[in-house]
């Protein structure tokens, strides 16, 4: 698992224990780091966490107002907690990130896949992509290379240099 997946997935619990219990941010991220939190993340890993944990929580009504408008017959308060913070990642990103939109799709999905169900996998799915197709229309978004990218890449260059260890 790359270092961006382990902390958008450190960023989600961060949102989740923060939905539960009501703690201010600045008081999750420091518990989380020093009770809870996955020793082995790396620094820039652990920074990128917090940015998106504590930008998230931020953002709240905004990230809110952007899933209501497109999650029809469905309110907020009645995902379940994990869905709805996905989705609210994922639209931080959209919004306050240079990630292209799709990688934020991917990885909220990924995400999805391994703290939910297969259900809540499509909704989210449907759900971030309707909220992409709006902003793609509003402001189209320049492709740049991201750290996202490059990781996926290296992660992809290792899997086939293992695949040809086997051969030959």
């Amino acid at each position: 698992m790359g270092s961006r997946r382990k902390a958008r997935e450190c960023a989600l619990q961060m949102l989740f224990a923060a939905d539960v219990s009501g703690t201010r941010a600045d008081e999750l991220v420091r518990t989380y780091w020093t009770e809870l939190g996955d020793a082995d993340v790396e620094e820039p890993a652990r920074d990128f966490a917090t940015r998106l944990a504590v930008g998230t929580l931020s953002h709240l009504q905004e990230l809110d107002e952007r899933i209501k408008s497109r999650a029809e017959h469905w309110r907020i308060s009645r995902m379940a907690i994990v869905d709805r913070n996905i989705l609210r990642l994922a639209v931080y990103e959209f919004l306050h990130e240079p990630t292209p939109r799709t990688v934020a799709i991917n990885e909220a999905l990924e995400i999805a896949r391994r703290f939910s169900t297969y259900e809540a996998t499509q909704f989210i799915n449907g759900i971030l992509d309707a909220i992409k197709r709006d902003m793609d229309e509003q402001h189209p978004q320049e492709h740049t290379t991201t750290e996202d990218e490059e990781e996926a890449d290296m992660n992809s260059a290792e899997g086939e240099r293992e695949m040809g260890k086997g051969e030959g």
